[in-house]
């Protein structure tokens, strides 16, 4: 896999977590552990974008 078409998975990854992420919070009661899953989830992508784009 080329890097560029590995930095665009990880940007779409990156997306979804940020729209699961979204409706997490839409809920009434988020969920603490799911939204920290998520969080620690993207933030690992973008250090992982952020490496490749360095």
């Amino acid at each position: 896999m080329a890097m560029s078409e590995r930095l665009a998975s990880l940007q779409v990854k990156h997306a979804q977590l940020e729209r699961e992420l979204d409706e997490e919070f839409q809920r009434p009661m988020p969920n603490t552990e799911t939204v920290a899953r998520l969080k620690r989830a993207k933030l690992r992508l973008k250090d992982e974008m952020a490496q490749m784009s360095a």
